[in-house]
């Protein structure tokens, strides 16, 4: 589905469009040793320095989602945190970011992305001071939910300007390479630099630091990034954000409850069957509705559609593996969590390594779904060599070959997914294109967390309760389990739900590959221009 207002887009399924395409083009050559996709009278002439701009400001809502993970013992033990309230420190940000993400990036659309860009960074700024000097559990709670509505208004904004900046399909892959490396690879910087600002500063520096990146980020928006006027003639669509954001938050909020409370629970079998009544009533609604919130005309393109249901699915996997590789690199092989933040290093720098250097290169000349399929094959093999991990497994010989082809598969993945995903919107749906893909990526980290979380404890528990019968009979002779024995039981069923939630995430990254393949079927810019 291609938008002749916008010829630079690198993907397009529309073969009717490509003579209007063409004349569009002939009309706005850059004149002669211009760079391909700009002109003289280019406003864009340090987007690079723009792209530095917008890539600090994703890396801080990514690395946000898991640093204050490493942060939580300490910040429980200072303000008092029951066990049970705990979880709300990270709850409150992915429900408000989840949940808004849609809402964020249409009023992205209307009021204009570089001030909604602003606004989000100087709001998560402010939200990041106040959790940081937070005196009890709630303000620390309310700091969290109100970054997460303020990155639900900043992250949709960020991929918007990137999409409308970069148009020329090289530049477009380079600019994606670096925004997807960090998309990917955020996550797993988070953890270490929550590791270091843990152990030599304090906990409350996980939140601190966003003050200052998000202070430069300001001025450097202000004066790097260009936007089009916001479309202040279009209406909000009330009905739709009611609908359709508050199934978000229900389907967000299900399925974190669900780690703790068990998919049986009442609480989270009503949010989720509320979850989808809503979101049932907001499809309906969107394609009777004089403004949507979402049109249906984004979802409706087959690659486009594809792409993000393969973000959904591969973030699934990812979000899977950071929970269980910090809990046993921690608990069972005793790391710190300096120790267990560095231990991620390898993978993000496979991903960075994978979109820059590789996928950025080859998305000119190759199908979108010829890097994604092949990649998200490599991540799933990366996640079952991981299937064989035990208790005596160590780090260089069993756990980095499996990260690392974990990353080199989500590095490949990720730039054309993205690319792809945005690729063929008129302007003026932007924002909530942008906002359609980040909350695919929420989404799919919210069921990677829960369900296979949900999996790990149930093997685990089903390992333990068959084996700690046999075992007590064997040492029955001998007075009995002993405690080290008996921790080395536990430790061992422990892992058990580990590798068995793992195997389910390797499959699910294998039949996103399959859906990659089938469903995406957008052209190469080269084979476009052909």
């Amino acid at each position: 589905m291609s938008d002749p207002t916008n010829p630079g887009d690198g993907y397009s399924n529309s073969n009717s469009n490509s003579n209007s395409n063409s004349n569009s083009n002939s009309n706005t050559e850059p004149p002669p040793g211009a760079p391909r996709g700009t002109t003289d009278t280019d406003p864009e002439t340090h987007r690079w320095w723009g792209l530095a701009v917008i890539a600090m400001a994703q890396l801080m809502v990514v690395l946000d989602a898991t640093i204050v993970n490493i942060a939580l013992p300490s910040a429980q033990r200072e303000l008092g945190l029951s066990n049970g309230n705990r979880q709300w420190v990270i709850t409150a940000y992915t429900l408000a970011f989840g949940g808004l993400l849609l809402l964020g990036g249409r009023i992205a659309d209307l009021v204009g992305r570089k001030r909604t860009f602003i606004i989000g960074l100087i709001g998560f700024a402010a939200a990041s001071a106040v959790g940081g000097a937070a005196q009890s559990p709630g303000m620390l709670f309310a700091s969290r939910a109100l970054q997460g509505m303020f990155a639900a208004i900043l992250a949709p904004s960020a991929l918007s300007l990137l999409t409308t900046t970069f148009r020329d399909g090289r530049e477009r892959a380079k600019a994606f390479g670096i925004y997807s490396a960090i998309a990917g690879g955020g996550a797993a910087i988070g953890l270490l630099l929550g590791g270091v600002l843990t152990e030599f500063l304090s906990w409350r520096w996980c939140l601190y630091v966003n003050v200052p990146i998000a202070v430069i980020a300001v001025f450097g928006a202000f004066g790097l990034l260009h936007d089009r006027e916001g479309h202040r003639e279009s209406r909000l669509d009330i009905p739709g954000v009611i609908l359709g954001c508050g199934g978000l938050v229900a389907l967000v909020y299900g399925f974190s409850e669900a780690e703790s409370r068990g998919w049986s629970s009442a609480l989270v079998l009503g949010l989720l069957c509320g979850a989808v009544a809503l979101l049932a009533c907001f499809a309906w609604w969107q394609t009777r509705a004089a403004g949507p919130l979402l049109p249906p005309h984004i979802i409706k393109e087959r690659s486009r559609a594809g792409s993000v249901l393969t973000m959904c699915l591969a973030t699934i996997g990812m979000f899977g593996l950071f929970l269980f590789m910090t809990f046993f690199l921690q608990n069972i092989l005793g790391y710190s969590p300096l120790r267990t933040g560095l231990a991620f290093i390898p993978m993000s720098a496979m991903i960075i390594i994978a979109s820059t250097q590789i996928a950025a290169r080859l998305m000119h000349y190759v199908q979108p779904r010829l890097l994604m399929g092949p990649g998200l094959l490599l991540a799933s093999g990366g996640l079952y060599t991981l299937t064989f991990i035990d208790t005596h497994s160590s780090y260089l010989a069993h756990i980095l070959p499996g990260t690392l082809l974990l990353g080199l598969g989500m590095g490949l993945t990720f730039l054309p997914v993205m690319s792809v995903a945005t690729s063929g919107v008129a302007p003026k749906d932007a924002g909530v294109t942008s906002a359609t893909v980040n909350t695919a990526q929420q989404i799919g980290g919210s069921i990677g967390t829960s369900l296979l979380n949900t999996i790990a404890i149930t093997s685990g528990t089903a390992y333990a309760t068959s084996h700690f019968a046999k075992a007590a009979e064997q040492a029955a002779r001998q007075g009995g389990l002993t405690p080290a024995q008996k921790t080395a039981l536990a430790n061992t069923a422990t892992v058990h739900g580990f590798t068995v939630a793992i195997a389910w995430a390797a499959a699910i990254l294998l039949f996103a590959a399959v859906l990659a393949m089938v469903m995406v079927t957008a052209r190469s810019p080269q084979q476009r221009e052909a």
